[in-house]
């Protein structure tokens, strides 16, 4: 009997145990605010929301309907596309040119941002974003002979290690495109600027090729090119070392993958040269392409566009009227209650008092 009680007091001390201490935490006595709505609070708060959203919505609402944007479709899908020629016969590492005519209405003031733009393309599967190394990237050459699995199907050829190896790299947008002034006839290549498109922590930190030899070429020997790529990467810019390689920067936008599949990478840069002069003049102007990119296959379509850019970025309207429709709603939510609270507010405080 007595060792019946003892364990039977041993299941109740183990059952108080678990019983958590007699402390304001965790009884939950802490104090605590909880704010009493009234319509002394709250009507303001709707009022000042709507007064300082709705004028900050126009702002930039305003600010992006004045950033000047033009988008040439050069697909070449239609029968009347001067690139349907291209378009129809386009495989990868084929070449064709073709030019396309437009006309800037307004001349652009400030510097000119160009981009290309692909639409229907799903850089976000989550196996093309893992098909790369980011090792063999930052220049290790351990990984430039032995790349990661992960880059598999595109992770060897001829028996050879590819570099850089994965479906992004493989997939690497190689159009180019040219912009031409016309007037009475003569066409003025617009200089366009290669350098300052990437990412500095891209530039610097992220991507480096293997180090130890000048001549990228020996340093890549052993390793092959990717599939769809015309030529090695040592290749992608031989006239510039610091953008040749890894470190090229039209690689390196590339490479940071997009989270839609309709997207825009920058690809150039028009600066303005002087400021009596516009960067880009009202006229007429061709774009000479250099059609190499198939987008057929996965019923894409390519674009060029022209955007300058102010103080809140690119052209994106959503921002301001996202503050304009939420000021809104809440300026006349404020009117709605105070005109509710005024009617039928003295009544509940007249019942009060009469009891």
């Amino acid at each position: 009997m007595a060792t019946s009680y003892s364990t039977k007091d041993e299941d109740v001390h183990q059952h108080k145990s678990r019983k958590p201490d007699n402390t304001a935490f965790k009884q939950q006595r802490l104090p605590a605010w909880q704010p009493i709505l009234t319509a002394g609070t709250v009507l303001p708060a709707f009022f000042i929301i709507g007064l300082v959203f709705i004028p900050i919505g126009i702002g930039l609402f305003v600010t992006s309907n004045n950033i000047k944007e033009l988008e040439i479709d050069y697909t070449g899908t239609e029968q009347d596309s001067p690139c349907h020629k291209c378009a129809m016969n386009s495989t990868w590492n084929s070449t064709c040119e073709c030019v396309v005519p437009f006309q800037l209405e307004q001349p652009y003031e400030g510097n000119v941002f160009m981009y290309y733009g692909l639409s229907n393309f799903y850089q976000n599967h989550r196996r093309y974003v893992k098909s790369r190394d980011d090792s063999q990237l930052n220049g290790d050459k351990s990984s430039l002979t032995e790349p990661s699995k992960e880059c598999e199907p595109y992770r060897t050829a001829d028996g050879l290690p590819i570099a850089p190896c994965g479906a992004i790299a493989n997939s690497l947008f190689n159009d180019t495109l040219k912009l031409y002034h016309v007037v009475n006839g003569t066409e003025t290549e617009i200089p366009l600027i290669k350098k300052g498109i990437a990412w500095w922590t891209d530039k610097n930190v992220k991507f480096r090729n293997p180090a130890g030899d000048f001549n990228l070429s020996y340093t890549f020997k052993g390793t092959t090119k990717p599939v769809n790529w015309p030529k090695p990467v040592y290749e992608l810019d031989p006239e510039e070392k610091d953008n040749n390689g890894f470190i090229n920067e039209d690689f390196i936008v590339w490479m940071r993958t997009a989270a839609l599949p309709t997207f825009r990478k920058l690809y150039r840069l028009i600066e303005k040269k002087d400021s009596f002069s516009p960067t880009l003049r009202h006229g007429n102007y061709t774009l000479h392409v250099t059609y190499n990119y198939p987008v057929n296959s996965f019923h894409g379509r390519k674009r060029m566009i022209l955007s300058t850019i102010s103080w809140m970025g690119g052209k994106n309207p959503f921002l301001g009227i996202a503050y304009i429709t939420v000021g809104s709603i809440c300026f006349f939510l404020g009117v709605v209650l105070l005109i509710i609270h005024h009617k039928y507010g003295n009544r509940n405080t007249t019942t009060e008092i009469a009891n």
